[in-house]
């Protein structure tokens, strides 16, 4: 197969051995691979696959199932798919659990979908599970139009939630509201808690999704709604900051902080099933719809990471084998 790699930092295309699919495993023809900062982050050294993964570098794919390892159900081959990965998606073939297949639905782009596994399984395993967002509630999205931001803007007009959004200049607000928000905040010239307090009458949000880290841990706390919510799924800001117990028991808060790529095989089976259960039939309605920046070839791919080192992205870049 043809695959990334990243030897010193260097993006390079060549050659290597075709996968196999294991017990329980199903070989994907790639069709595209989703881009995401966690894949900058390997290059860079911080962010290493759990043990067992792919060294090479791609967490959410499309394609056609090729062939099928023992004791799969549920699939054959030929199926249009996409799927969550712990790593291996910059290559034209991948092995993947079959529990972390999602159908990719007649009516959409097969390239596309590519940019749907990631971004739905982390945003719903946050944002619908662990914060339970419900129909009638308001969601903060900060980085509203990044590539998991601008799926919890979409998925969550979708659910019947009012969403708010911060993002960095006047294209990206205009983006923001032309996919869904109801309140987009240039965080570059507007205080966002002082923007949020205006909007909601002083409510405040239920939910926040972070992006941020650190540097935005005490005006979450501030925009919360009493019973509200803040999960941080990354830290571009940094690991280390102060949280006011204080203020999360006076607002009976609370804040969940996860990664999705080392957690066990099960729990990402069980987040996988949730996606295609509650998040699923909205993506073959057309409710839910991937948000693409750009497609580039796979050889490429280090001018994809140079463009979401820029922060100018509008959704996902995607990689073509």
């Amino acid at each position: 197969m043809r695959a990334i790699t990243h030897d010193d930092g260097t993006l390079t295309l060549r050659d290597l051995p075709d996968p196999e699919p294991g017990p329980g495993e199903v070989l994907v023809e790639v069709a595209a691979a989703g881009v995401n900062n966690a894949d900058r982050q390997q290059v860079a050294g911080n962010y290493p696959p759990p043990p067992g993964a792919s060294p090479v570098l791609g967490l959410e794919v499309s394609g056609v199932v090729r062939s099928l390892g023992a004791d799969v159900t549920g699939w054959t081959v030929g199926d249009r798919v996409c799927a969550l990965l712990a790593g291996g998606g910059y290559a034209s073939l991948v092995a993947v659990p079959a529990t972390q297949l999602l159908p990719v639905p007649d009516a959409l782009d097969l390239v596309s979908a590519a940019a749907l596994p990631e971004a739905a399984c982390t945003v719903y395993s946050n944002v619908g599970m662990l914060a339970g967002l419900r129909p009638g509630q308001t969601l903060l999205v900060h980085g509203g139009t990044g590539g998991m931001g601008s799926h919890a803007v979409v998925w969550a007009k979708a659910l019947g939630a009012t969403v708010i959004t911060t993002s960095g200049g006047d294209r990206k607000v205009r983006a923001s509201r032309e996919l869904g928000a109801d309140l987009a905040i240039d965080h570059r010239s507007e205080d966002f808690v002082a923007a949020v307090h205006d909007f909601t009458d002083g409510r405040g949000v239920d939910v926040v999704l972070d992006v941020v880290g650190a540097d935005y841990l005490a005006g979450n706390l501030q925009v919360l709604a009493p019973n509200g919510h803040v999960a941080v799924i990354s830290t571009t800001s940094g690991p280390k900051g102060e949280l006011d117990l204080g203020a999360m028991m006076a607002k009976r808060a609370t804040i969940s902080a996860t990664t999705l790529r080392a957690r066990p095989l099960d729990e990402k089976a069980a987040i996988v099933a949730a996606v295609r259960e509650h998040v699923w039939p909205l993506v073959e309605d057309g409710s839910v719809r991937p948000v693409v920046d750009s497609v580039l070839p796979l050889a490429e791919a280090g001018e994809a990471h140079r463009r979401m080192a820029d922060g100018e992205l509008i959704g996902k870049v995607l990689l073509t084998p």
